[in-house]
């Protein structure tokens, strides 16, 4: 089946009043960022009655930026509510259950940053971007200095802090040992 991607005017668009998902101003600044930078890429999803069932964070984004229409595409006409509600719900979950691999994650984002890219506009704030023979010298440079190690079960557990501390202002890395 074929999606039919229509351009709908942003005042005409409401955000779900029972939408599961919470975006604060960070989140909504890094989406706008992204809308900015790269535009929309992929549409938003509503009802007939022009709801939004995903994409609510992409409207509020768009809306802060000033913008007047989003790409969107209408659920199947044969979807009652409560196929809506869950797929809203699994469009966030999925999206949930995903981790990072740090080192590729780690290895882009230094990429970026050395051409030019801010990092920060896309989503990411205080990580350390060396590498780890860099940050071995740099540690044998450095007279005294405050860490706190915490040992995690596993790298997903380990990625999903990094991330959350991060997010928190917090200058992280991550060492597998």
């Amino acid at each position: 089946m074929e999606l039919e991607i229509k351009v709908i005017a942003i005042d005409d668009l409401t955000l779900d009043p029972d939408n599961a998902r919470a975006h604060n101003q960070k989140n909504l600044d890094a989406i706008a960022k992204s809308l900015q930078m790269f535009g929309q890429r992929k549409p938003v999803v509503i009802t007939k009655d022009f709801v939004v069932v995903a994409g609510n964070g992409t409207l509020e984004a768009a809306r802060q930026i000033g913008w007047k229409g989003l790409s969107c595409v209408t659920v199947p006409d044969d979807w009652d509510t409560d196929t809506i509600k869950a797929y809203a719900l699994a469009d966030n979950r999925t999206a949930e259950l995903a981790s990072w691999n740090t080192e590729v994650l780690l290895g882009q984002l230094r990429d970026l940053d050395v051409n030019d890219w801010s990092v920060t506009d896309l989503g990411f704030k205080g990580f350390d971007l060396k590498t780890r023979d860099e940050i071995d010298t740099d540690l044998k440079e450095i007279g005294e200095r405050f860490e706190v190690v915490i040992e995690c079960d596993n790298e997903n557990d380990q990625t999903a802090l990094l991330l959350r501390l991060s997010q928190e202002g917090l200058r992280v890395r991550a060492i597998v040992i």
